[in-house]
């Protein structure tokens, strides 16, 4: 095995599932990205296999999604990361970079969405626990795209919901 990819087995064997999930996000990020690279360069077999990359990561993170415990963000995010697909599938056949734009937008804008739930400190929330919270958040608002809503809902979610 390339030491680089005991490296990654490594880590993805040793994150918390809140690691993995924004490990998902900068890969499926990455691949739509190289995708429009690859378009631009007239790579059609290499456009396609990054495009696919992409799917399958969004499919996984679908597929992954506890609806049970986890309300109506994993429902938004289900739909999300169906909308995200069907433009990938549009981009592909149509061999457009506009969807692929999209597509990295959005996957960068819920990046950076649970990187702040990473980052964010402990505070109080309205019952008095401690839950994790994003910058600006304001529990009744959603602060950025409607995806990444209720951090403190975000982050337990992602810490007890996520199967991989």
């Amino acid at each position: 095995m390339p030491p680089q990819d005991a490296y990654l087995e490594s880590k993805i064997l040793t994150a918390d599932p809140l690691e993995l999930v924004r490990m998902l996000y900068r890969a499926a990020r990455d691949a739509t990205h190289n995708a429009s690279v690859h378009l631009a360069a007239g790579r059609i077999a290499e456009r396609s296999r990054q495009i696919s990359k992409a799917h399958a990561i969004l499919s996984e993170l679908s597929v992954s999604l506890d609806h049970a415990r986890g309300g109506s963000l994993s429902h938004s995010l289900a739909e999300l990361y169906d909308y995200m697909q069907r433009r990938l599938l549009e981009a592909n056949l149509r061999q457009k970079t506009e969807p692929l734009g999209e597509v990295e937008s959005l996957l960068a804008t819920l990046l950076a969405g649970w990187d702040q739930i990473r980052t964010a400190p402990e505070q109080s929330g309205p019952s008095g626990s401690s839950q994790p919270r994003m910058a600006g958040d304001r529990s009744t608002e959603y602060g950025g795209y409607p995806a990444v809503v209720a951090a403190g809902a975000a982050a337990e979610y992602a810490s007890q919901s996520w199967s991989f």
